[in-house]
């Protein structure tokens, strides 16, 4: 009887270049979301809620390096979704437990917190696998994560207003999971945008640092949701419509 010897070694592809450096920029999101965790841990809840901050900049830019490489992965895709549950779901869950639920009601607190991360692993799931075009359906993960990060960089007392964060906690975990349409900006270019609209929104964004502070992301966020409820969609305001088009070469 002759055995084949499968020569596992030899067959197996190296990974592209192109697939290996989104991956490296999705696990800096995944760090960062770890770093916050330990820095919960040991009561350091500003710079806890800066690494949320942190992650959403690598979550931004995995996305982009893989298409301006064109390593584009389900593998990517999926890697992507696991990093933004530790970081927008269970960083900003055990942010909020550690700071302000931990003492709230018993097991109440830790109840809270779990409904908050299984809200934004629903969210990323059902973002995987239903794609609709135009606006998101329900508050992006990303969203979500930070809008709660925010009231501890708004310097917000959070051990003693618990029954108000967990409502904010219940509130954001069933608008992520909801229908309600979220403005989604990936169709704004330099080509597409009405560059006078951007440029008041930065204005305005730069003004808010400058007098609120570390407010200014509570606001920000506030202010999104809110638009949302409302059925304000961003994208299609600062988007350069054919009118818009033709003051400018007017």
């Amino acid at each position: 009887m002759k055995f084949k010897i499968r020569q596992g070694k030899k067959n197996r592809k190296p990974i592209p270049f192109r697939h290996i450096i989104p991956n490296m920029v999705t696990s800096g999101n995944l760090l960062c979301g770890m770093f916050s965790l330990m820095l919960a841990f040991n009561g350091r809840f500003v710079p806890a809620a800066w690494m949320i901050f942190f992650a959403v900049v690598f979550d931004g830019l995995d996305g982009k390096m893989a298409r301006i490489l064109g390593g584009s992965s389900q593998f990517g895709l999926e890697y992507d979704s696991l990093a933004d549950v530790v970081s927008f779901g269970v960083a900003p869950g055990m942010l909020m437990y550690t700071a302000s639920l931990k003492n709230f009601g018993g097991i109440f607190g830790a109840i809270i917190a779990c409904f908050f991360a299984l809200c934004v692993a629903l969210r990323l799931a059902r973002f995987n696998v239903v794609h609709v075009p135009g606006p998101f359906q329900g508050l992006p993960s990303p969203a979500g994560g930070l809008f709660v990060s925010s009231f501890a960089l708004a310097g917000v007392h959070l051990e003693a207003v618990p029954a108000m964060m967990a409502a904010v906690l219940v509130m954001t975990g069933f608008l992520m999971v909801s229908s309600v349409p979220y403005a989604n900006l990936k169709k704004l270019t330099k080509a597409s945008a009405n560059m006078k609209k951007c440029f008041l929104v930065l204005g305005v964004v730069s003004l808010s640092f400058v007098l609120l502070h570390g407010a200014a992301p509570l606001v920000f966020f506030s202010v999104y949701i809110v638009s949302g409820l409302l059925r304000f969609d961003w994208e299609e305001w600062l988007l350069l419509h054919t009118e818009d088009a033709a003051e400018e070469h007017s």
